[in-house]
């Protein structure tokens, strides 16, 4: 397996608009994420990934893109962008941008152009349709497809100036870019080298597996039952017949020419030989992709989003199992991540965030990331344990994603006068909802806990919390039992650079993946060193028999200890709830 400086990077995800404001607006800018660069090189992060901090008129919080060559003045400019770089450098940092190429937004002045007449030469820069028609002649959608975030309406948007319609998978605000077009495909490569030429060091793609779609634009099968409407169109759009050209033509013609990283959002796709055939080391397209298993983990399939299923420590094991022993096996790349911008909290979500229990829910979580082969992801927040918003927060004045606000409107309309119903799919958006990861980033005790000045109101609510989940009470931890979530994420990042062969490159083997409660594994560095990790992913504590194959030395790091941790090296050992430890072994 071929080392890379990619490979071993560790990648913060900053969210501009909640990491920190110091233009006193209540959003977060450039300015913000550059006073806080010696932080994020002292937690031992390599590149900043930045959200989309184009111009936009937020109607997707910056998703929808008005000009991708200009900074949004929420934000800052694009001189602020360009010292961002600069600071960067200088301390051997990179910045990663998003793109967004599937869709723009309304407002950008390719779709102006080309909503404005049937003629106009940017018309078949997005996808039109001619209209259905009902029985009283009124124009119907072309198809059955439903909004990706709005299931219980048209992903088609009628404009009555034409008479067509044009696709917008995600809002009406977001139409989809026509990639049949080589024009559109030479845009996106301009805006590609305009970046990278810029000093950005690569891309996270936003949905690219959606750009090409089955041009006979089908209905979809009925998934969301025989009274809905609309229904996904997965099938006809996600990984569509011309993706992998239009990948190997971004591949050829810009990332070529530049030793850039990439990642790929890809949703919705399960089959190895696709992924592998976009992230293979010769032949694939990307550097890799966020395979979202670990963040469908309680999304039930085939069923409304906010659709909560349970799942056990088994069903975690087998989806690292799977993916590490694939790219391992077949010299492709994970990404390793448990938090980004779309989803709940992963302290939240995956263990325990009652002040008994979060901080070692926290430290498990980074333990096991830091011991998985592949890029690592970290999300903003996610080094300090940031939970998600109380469960008491009310929906309507606290919730501000657009995902979010779209279910929840509908829910009313359909069950308004079912008390239970409400309760039922509020429950599920309280575990679920994007919201949580957009809270503002807690930095100290002060008011607002240092996103803003005290007087400033920020956008989005300020979780209750802040006075004991901080970054300045972590950072400035001197408990001499243990290590704060903060401190823990910056010993495990560290171990994981310096035993690199092992944790990034080393062979991965599962040694407990049939319990409900515990899983374990093994790393092995091809030159040498061998780790076991065992986790508790239960909130009682468990016991566990250790393989008599398996020789450990010591006991190195826990998620309830600051340095070694006294357990049994041999036989049975005991777990409290939410342990996870790391053993250093013979061989």
């Amino acid at each position: 397996m071929a080392r890379a400086w990619w490979k071993e990077a560790v990648v913060y995800q900053v969210y501009p608009s909640s990491f920190r404001d110091t233009n006193r607006d209540g959003w977060g800018d450039v300015k913000g994420i550059a006073s806080r660069v010696d932080y994020l090189r002292d937690l031992g992060v390599d590149i900043v990934w930045v959200s989309p901090m184009y111009k936009s008129p937020h109607k997707d919080m910056g998703y929808d893109i008005a000009d991708y060559k200009t900074i949004d003045p929420r934000y800052g400019t694009i001189d602020d962008v360009d010292e961002l770089i600069v600071e960067l450098k200088k301390r051997g940092m990179k910045l990663m941008m998003d793109l967004v190429a599937n869709h723009t937004s309304d407002e950008h002045a390719w779709f102006l152009e080309s909503r404005s007449s049937l003629d106009n030469p940017k018309r078949s820069w997005y996808i039109w349709k001619k209209p259905r028609r009902d029985k009283n002649g009124n124009p119907l959608p072309p198809n059955n497809w439903s909004q990706v975030l709005g299931e219980a309406n048209s992903a088609w948007t009628y404009d009555s100036n034409t008479d067509e319609y044009f696709l917008s998978l995600f809002t009406p605000e977001q139409p989809d870019l026509n990639w049949e077009n080589p024009e559109v495909r030479a845009a996106i490569h301009d805006v590609m080298h305009f970046w990278l030429q810029r000093g950005a060091s690569g891309f996270r793609m936003d949905v690219i597996n959606f750009i090409s779609k089955d041009q006979r634009f089908p209905d979809a099968e009925p998934t969301l039952g025989p009274n809905a409407p609309y229904h996904p169109g997965h099938k006809y759009y996600i990984n569509g017949p011309r993706m992998h050209e239009y990948l190997q033509e971004i591949k050829v013609k810009v990332l070529s020419k530049h030793d850039a990283i990439t990642v790929g959002e890809m949703p919705e796709i399960q089959d190895i030989g696709e992924i592998l055939r976009t992230v293979k080391s010769k032949t694939g397209e990307l550097n890799m992709i966020f395979i979202f298993d670990i963040v469908d983990i309680d999304n039930q399939p085939e069923s409304p989003r906010f659709t909560y299923r349970n799942w056990t420590a088994k069903v975690l094991a087998s989806i690292i199992t799977k993916w590490q022993q694939v790219m391992i096996k077949h010299d492709g790349w994970n990404s390793v991540f448990c938090e980004n911008h779309d989803n709940p909290r992963s302290v939240s979500r995956y263990t325990d965030d009652s002040d008994e229990h979060r901080f070692y829910g926290s430290k498990l979580l980074a333990l096991m990331q830091t011991t998985l082969s592949g890029t690592l992801f970290l999300y903003q927040g996610e080094e300090l344990g940031m939970r998600n918003m109380p469960k008491e927060w009310d929906i309507e004045t606290e919730y501000k994603d657009i995902q979010t606000v779209n279910f929840w409107k509908n829910v009313q309309n359909l069950y308004g006068h079912d008390k239970d119903y409400l309760a039922y799919w509020r429950a599920n958006i309280v575990k679920l909802a994007r919201d949580h990861a957009r809270t503002p980033v807690q930095w100290d005790d002060s008011p607002n806990a240092g996103f803003c000045e005290n007087g400033i109101k920020p956008w989005m609510r300020v979780n209750d919390d802040y006075q004991i989940i901080n970054a300045e009470r972590q950072m400035n931890n001197q408990n001499p039992d243990e290590l704060s979530v903060w401190q823990f994420w910056q010993r495990g990042l560290q171990n994981r650079k310096e035993h690199a062969d092992v944790f990034i490159y080393g062979e991965f083997e599962p040694v407990e993946v049939d319990s409900e409660s515990i899983f374990a594994y093994v790393r092995t560095g091809r030159k040498g060193g061998k780790w076991l990790v065992v986790l508790n992913f239960s909130g009682n504590v468990s016991t566990w028999m250790i393989p008599r194959n398996l020789y450990v030395n010591a006991w190195v790091a826990g998620s309830h200890s600051k340095g070694r941790v006294e357990k049994s090296l041999s036989g049975t050992m005991e777990l409290r709830p939410w342990e996870g430890v790391l053993g250093e072994c013979e061989g």
